[in-house]
């Protein structure tokens, strides 16, 4: 399975986006906090966390006895520049010549 397969298949799942927005809002949650705003098992985070971090979107980091999670937004960058920058570049700049020259025309 190659990197995009897995940061494809970890964002197809509802609970595991659930899991990034929240670590957005507030980074660096302990699987405690992150289990707290889900109805799921304490074993069901866990396994979504492993496929988050299996695909790179999350880092986990120990302090002490606690393992902290946080959000890596790089894997989502890459996926977003080779599958959706080089599908819309062609849009975007068509919109910005048009907007040109309808601001040049008197």
């Amino acid at each position: 399975m190659t990197d995009d397969d897995r940061v494809f298949k970890a964002l197809a799942d509802p609970s595991r986006r659930f899991l990034l927005d929240l670590l957005f809002a507030r980074d660096g949650r302990t699987q405690s906090e992150l289990e707290s705003e889900l109805e799921m098992t304490r074993f069901g985070v866990a396994k979504h966390l492993k496929v988050l971090e299996e695909a790179g979107l999350v880092v986990v980091r120990r302090s002490g006895r606690e393992k902290l999670h946080f959000l890596n937004p790089v894997p989502i960058r890459q996926i977003h520049d080779r599958w959706i920058d080089k599908y819309t570049e062609h849009q975007v700049t068509a919109l910005i010549d048009l907007k040109r020259q309808l601001e040049e025309e008197p």
